[in-house]
């Protein structure tokens, strides 16, 4: 996917007023996403995003243990200068879906796997419980 289509729809889906806030939410979610994913299933992921976001992902921020869906909302917020833990989940559900999409649902569901209970809703994949 290229970086302005990505950017395009996580703006779109974040109702973001500027690139700016859609890359800033993008750019904290990948790198958050990242410390989640091990493997083939994060370099497949990878090498779906643009190469900026790829290399993000590939580049983790460290966490000692997988994030319940609540407590990555929370380290979202925490990361975006300004937001709550509301607006972080909205952050999270516009750059988890877009990259849902570009994943591929086979993906996806892969990606599920590594993530503990409830992360589904995050990427806009119910189905996947």
């Amino acid at each position: 996917m290229r970086w302005e289509a990505f950017l395009e729809q996580v703006q779109d889906r974040g109702r973001y007023a500027t690139p700016q806030e859609a890359e800033r939410a993008a750019r904290t979610v990948l790198a958050l996403l990242g410390a989640h994913l091990v493997g083939e299933v994060r370099a497949e992921l990878a090498a779906r995003l643009p190469e900026t976001f790829a290399l993000i992902l590939l580049n983790p921020l460290q966490s000692a243990e997988p994030l319940s869906p609540e407590r990555f909302v929370r380290a979202t917020a925490a990361w975006i200068e300004g937001a709550s833990d509301q607006t972080a989940a909205w952050d999270v559900s516009a750059v988890l879906s877009v990259a849902a999409d570009a994943a591929g649902d086979e993906l996806t569901a892969r990606v599920l796997l590594q993530l503990p209970p409830g992360y589904d809703l995050l990427f806009g994949h119910p189905e996947h419980v």
